[in-house]
Order: C-alpha cells, then structure tokens, then sequence
C-alpha cells in the first residue's frame, strides 16, 4: 500500500510533467539525457539586456517563491509554423501567462495577460540592434519590438512583480506537446465548424489531437463571443485539462509514453539560461508533483476596455494593483465562476458582471502601433510601481477573483 501512495504522490501534479520525466531520462542513460538536455535553446540575449537593467528591476520578497512568464510565440518562422501564416521576420506574443509558485509549493496561480492590453512599454533592445524608444502600446508589441527580455520588462514594470525565469513556446510546440500526451479532451457546449481555425467538432466530450488542439485555443473570431476573454477563458481551460489528463494518464511512470513527452517539452522550449537545461529544469518543478489539481488556479488580470479605443484593454484599479500585490507577497487567493459581491476583489471584469473587452477584431492579428495613445496612459501619471503603493493592505483577507481551477470539469 504505502508503494501504491508513492506512485499517486508522485504523479499528483502531471501536468508539468517535467520532473518526473527528467529522473525517467536520466535513468534511461546518458546519451538520452544529453540527447535531450541538448533540445533546450538558451536566451542569452535575454539575459544580457535584462543584467543591464537589474538596478530598475523589482526585488523578490518572499524566498522559494518563484514567478514564470510563459510566452507562447506567434512567429511563422522555423519548423511547421509557416503554415500559420506569412513569416513576417517578426513574431509576437500571442499568448503570455505569469505563473506564480508559492513558497513550499502549495499553490500555482496562472494570470493570463491580454495582448491588447494598453501599457507602457520601455526602451527595448531591438532585433536589428537598435533602441526603440518608450512607448505606450499594446502589450503584445513588446515581443515583437524587443523579445522576451522587452516583455519581462513590461510586466515587472506593470506589475512590480519579479519574473524570475522566463519560457517560450511556439506554435509547433504547443501541437506536439498535445501529440506527446496522445490529446486532451475538453468539453464544447455546441459543435464548432470553423475553417478558419481547421476545427470541425461535435458538442459535448471530445479528445483534441494537436492541430486540433491548437485552433482550439487560438480562435476567437467563430468561437464564443468572439472576444479575447473568451479566448483566455478557453485557453485556461484547456491547460487545466491538460493537467488532469497527465495526472490521470500513466505518461510518468511509462518509459515508452515518458521520452516522446519530454522530447517534445525540450525541443519546443527556448528559455532564460537557469531553466536551460534538463537539470535546471527539474529543480524549478520538483516541487510541484504534490500539488493538488485544487490548488492549480487560473485566472485573467482584472481589465476592461480601454476608455480611448473600445477595440483596446486597460487595467481595472485597484483591483489589478490587489492582484499583483498579493503575488509579490506571495498572499494567498481564491478563485470562482461567480464572485461574492462582498469580495476584496469585486471589480468589473474580474467578476464577469461587465463584460471587459467585446471586441471581435483580433488585435494582435491586426497589431498598429499607438503612439497616438500615449499622453492618456492610465489618466493618474502613475507607474504600475506608483499605485502597487495604493493596493489593499497586507493582512487583508483573501480576495476572490473570477477564475477555474485545473480541478473542474468543464461538463459540469
């Protein structure tokens, strides 16, 4: 008995895999171990601009908290990602994540940011080698100005939460990650016929492959009501079943499902240089098989449509400000379907009672730069730093935010 609890400890958390799988690699030999710890691109120019910033960067207070930003590109560029559309030479975030880890492990919160969200964006090492010059823009359009160093910059500068490393996963990637796992099922209330997303689907339970699986979560023209919060919602939805499915797969403890799993993890990966490698990558997640799938929370930044360009988003205060503080403190929240009116946290998108953002173009898709935006800002002159100052006090109850966990079912 006390073996079988081994096992079910040790696969409580499958959906980030890669702990197990690198103990399974290694224990497989060393030309599998290097084969593999060899896939990982490093982002050394990341690292370097970012060093060049370190006094400006915000500091970490909490020790073994740890703050990721997943980056998911949207470059047509390298293998199999041309048949998403025209390489451009640029790429832009389609999807960025800030997932958060508690100290000890207890709990990972994932905070979708929207890529039309209006921010102040900073002078950025460009590709060509240049400077661009400060900007408030669309947040998405810090990736394709300046790479991830520029996002990470962004956020902390939004947030003044650290980011203490940094992934980046693209469209190739993302479809043999679900490939590797043999799909993952979701739960669609009707049938979707949609060419544009290459998606044709009968309602109710169905296994996504990974094309499938990536026009899932990329559509937002034919699906839902064609905003980006639906989009994110979607998403958020789908990793969370992805967590459950590896959880109740046997991909851990099966060497032939275990190397295809992390062949695709490590060949899809370019992160910051203390996660590059199979080693580095183990010591982040080991921690994290014996969280509970209870204890997986998803949820978007609490916005709303930007005053100046309904077709835009802007940051609800405080309750953004609340959000982020409580990361920084590594403060503990909850999230729901439906928040409590009485919630800390009450707000108009983070309670689903105003719809943020309605807007059915697809923003990045149609990326222009704002320039003309930038005297409005946020109309206080602040720095995100600024009013991180004005956010509820510590000690404050946990607020609840409008979110799923990787617990639920979305058939039910």
């Amino acid at each position: 008995m006390a073996s079988v609890g081994r096992r079910r400890r040790w696969v409580r958390f499958g959906g980030l895999a890669v702990a197990a799988v690198v103990v399974g690699a290694v224990g497989g030999g060393w030309v599998v171990y290097a084969k593999l710890d060899g896939n990982i691109r490093s982002d050394n120019a990341a690292a370097r601009e970012l060093a060049r910033y370190e006094k400006e960067r915000p500091t970490s207070l909490v020790k073994d908290a740890q703050n990721i930003l997943l980056i998911g590109s949207d470059t047509r560029s390298g293998d199999g990602n041309a048949r998403y559309g025209r390489d451009s030479g640029t790429e832009r975030s389609d999807t960025t994540i800030l997932l958060h880890l508690s100290a000890g492990r207890h709990t990972a919160t994932a905070i979708s940011l929207p890529r039309d969200l209006m921010v102040d964006i900073p002078s950025c090492l460009m590709r060509d080698g240049g400077r661009s010059e400060p900007m408030f823009a669309m947040f998405n359009s810090a990736f394709e100005t300046g790479g991830s160093a520029c996002t990470i910059r962004t956020v902390e500068k939004l947030t003044n939460v650290r980011v203490d490393h940094h992934v980046v996963l693209d469209f190739h990637g993302f479809k043999k990650m679900v490939d590797a796992v043999d799909g993952v099922q979701v739960c669609l209330t009707k049938p979707i016929d949609d060419k544009a997303a290459r998606l044709k689907l009968p309602a109710g339970r169905v296994t996504l492959d990974g094309e499938q699986a990536l026009g899932y979560v990329r559509a937002r023209k034919s699906l839902g009501d064609g905003s980006d919060t639906d989009r994110m919602d979607r998403q958020q939805r789908f990793l969370g079943a992805l967590v459950n499915k590896v959880q109740s797969n046997d991909v851990l403890l099966n060497p032939v499902k275990l190397y295809p799993v992390l062949d695709a993890a490590t060949s899809s990966l370019t992160t910051d240089p203390g996660l590059a490698s199979l080693r580095g990558l183990y010591e982040l997640v080991r921690g994290l098989r014996d969280i509970p799938t209870k204890a997986v929370q998803f949820l978007t930044v609490p916005r709303e449509s930007y005053v100046y360009n309904a077709n835009r988003d802007q940051l609800v205060e405080p309750e953004a400000q609340k959000l982020f503080e409580r990361l920084r403190r590594d403060a503990p929240l909850t999230v729901a379907k439906e928040v409590p009116r009485d919630s800390d946290s009450k707000g108009r998108n983070s309670a689903g009672g105003i719809e943020a953002n309605s807007h059915g173009d697809s923003g990045g898709d149609s990326y222009e730069q704002s320039h003309d935006y930038g005297a409005y800002g946020y109309g206080d002159g602040k720095s995100g730093a600024e009013r991180y100052g004005e956010a509820s006090a510590p000690g404050s109850p946990a607020p609840t935010f409008r979110g799923n966990t990787a617990a639920e079912d979305g058939c039910r």
